[in-house]
């Protein structure tokens, strides 16, 4: 009985050790598991993490000027930890080369997406990965010749007199709000040259302040389309206002994919109303595509001859002529694509015009060099410049549109995964690593650009010693190697067309209602917090 009794009291008293030790062990692993990335790049700088966000309460704090800080103090190679995964952001010119060049073929891919990232965004050229990318980009590439942006001039141009003319009818003409209808020039454009259709956004200024969220004019469906787009956009993010999956993702990967699989079932949560908005989104576009093919085999019963240039067109025709070699061009591809255009090509867009002018209205010097360059092309009512003369008739404007991208960088990082054991900067990582490249830190280096605070288009005049000597990949804001973004020359056709013809009728300055300094947020990309106020002052 008493050896009983003391058996009994020994296996009582061990029940709380037993508890301890279990959660010592569960604690442990997950330590294990939380820093098991960190080891294989722990040799690469780094300031102190704060469990377990890592850095993300310094980018809250400071934006994307806090990579400028780190590589101050820590240099040109460094880690920035999102929650538990480690950044190994690169902020040198030729580094920079190094990776995106010179070692492409062992870092040629975008970091791994989130799951949260839905089908509709991996479909599609940004986020391909190897050989699919590779096929994929050989189909995309040469829908951006020359001959078929010149071919877009006139679509984009009836984009720009709207805005003109928006600006021209807006009630209050000592406060235009210029991002918004900016904005909505930019989704008109690709509207048109990418889907084939008439988004109607331009023509409604009535909502200007609700961006892209207005709901354009026409039919229905795309009405439906274009408010199920910004829902999207508004879901995409990678930070703690996030869904709870991709939440969960920045400190636990493992337990994302099957916590979004569950959550996407539960209505009311982010998880289930993201999946439902692509859901519908995809079903938008299939219809688009289904009419887009309809209007083409019309057109064939009809002997017309005349090839509509919109991007979708394109990629109908790209799928019957077989497309990329071992590339199969299918519906989810064209949809996918079609749509990363409108992501890609619309708040970016209309962030680079709107920067241009917003430093253009407080720099009197620059202003008057560019309307000299504008006028001396032709007057205030002179034709549409085409391609070849916005390619060699606006020299200045170039320099002015370059220092914007520089002053004002919309994308001031850049993805990247080893795919391979490589060496960058002395430091070897592992295959796996998160390798991003920091163009928004290069573009405010002194030693490549003097005085970086200042807005002086002039640093990239050809005959500048300050352009000859700079390293060429000091100022990628379009990416650099392979990788770059193919559509440059669409965007930068879409600024300069708008920047001749808003200062053939306009010069503007900053709105009384204009913030100062101006604020910026930081999402996939950079943003004018509470947009581009000004004064348009016509021209005499």
């Amino acid at each position: 009985m008493e050896i009983a009794l003391t058996v009994g009291a020994v296996s009582h008293q061990s029940v709380p050790v037993l508890v301890l030790v279990s959660f010592l062990s569960l604690f442990s692993a997950f330590l294990i598991y939380f820093y098991a990335p960190l080891w294989s790049v722990r040799r690469v700088p780094g300031p102190p993490t704060r469990f377990p966000i890592g850095h993300l309460h310094l980018l809250a704090k400071n934006g994307p000027d806090v990579f400028s800080a780190i590589a101050k103090e820590y240099g040109p190679i460094f880690r920035f930890h999102m929650g538990r995964q480690p950044l190994v952001i690169v902020a040198n010119a030729e580094l920079c080369k190094e990776v995106g060049i010179k070692k492409f073929k062992d870092i040629r891919n975008r970091s791994s997406p989130p799951p949260s990232i839905g089908s509709l965004h991996q479909d599609a050229l940004f986020l391909t990965r190897d050989s699919t990318w590779s096929a994929m980009r050989s189909t995309v590439v040469p829908l951006y010749q020359p001959a078929r942006l010149a071919g877009l001039i006139p679509v984009m141009q009836s984009y720009v007199d709207i805005l003109v003319a928006n600006i021209a009818g807006f009630p209050d003409q000592d406060c235009i709000p210029f991002c918004q209808l900016s904005l909505r020039m930019a989704i008109d454009i690709i509207g048109k040259t990418a889907f084939g259709i008439e988004f109607g956004l331009s023509k409604n200024t009535a909502a200007a302040g609700e961006t892209e969220g207005g709901d354009g004019e026409g039919d229905e469906n795309v009405r439906e389309f274009l408010k199920e787009y910004k829902r999207s956009m508004e879901f995409v993010k990678m930070d703690l206002s996030s869904s709870l999956s991709t939440i969960l993702g920045l400190f636990l990967p493992c337990v994302q994919t099957p916590c979004k699989r569950l959550l996407r079932r539960v209505p009311g949560t982010a998880d289930y109303k993201m999946n439902e908005n692509e859901r519908r989104l995809c079903s938008r576009i299939d219809a688009i595509i289904a009419g887009r093919r309809r209007d083409r085999a019309t057109r064939r019963r009809g002997g017309d001859g005349a090839a509509p240039l919109d991007f979708i067109a394109a990629l109908l025709d790209a799928m019957e002529n077989g497309g990329a070699k071992d590339f199969a061009l299918a519906d989810k591809h064209v949809r996918a694509l079609a749509y990363e255009h409108l992501i890609a090509g619309t708040k970016t867009t209309a962030f680079t015009l709107s920067s241009v002018v917003y430093l253009v209205s407080c720099h009197p010097r620059v202003e008057e060099k560019l309307l000299q360059e504008v006028d001396g092309f032709a007057p205030r009512d002179g034709r549409t410049p085409d391609a070849d003369e916005l390619q060699s008739r606006f020299p200045y404007l170039d320099q002015v549109i370059k220092e914007a991208m520089r002053f004002h960088l919309v994308s001031p990082l850049i993805a990247r995964q080893t795919s391979k054991r490589v060496e960058i900067g002395g430091y070897v990582l592992p295959k796996g690593a998160y390798v991003w490249l920091a163009p928004g830190v290069l573009a405010r280096d002194a030693a490549q650009f003097p005085d970086p605070e200042e807005f002086r288009p002039e640093r990239f005049a050809p005959e500048a010693e300050e352009e000859r000597t700079r390293h060429p990949y000091a100022h990628i804001p379009f990416g650099v190697g392979p990788r770059a973004c193919v559509g440059h020359k669409f965007a930068l056709q879409q600024v300069k067309l708008a920047v001749v013809e808003l200062y053939r009728r306009y010069t503007f300055r900053h709105s009384p209602a204009m913030e100062s300094p101006i604020q910026f947020d930081f999402d996939l990309v950079l943003a004018f917090r509470h947009g581009v106020k000004l004064r348009a002052i016509r021209r005499g």
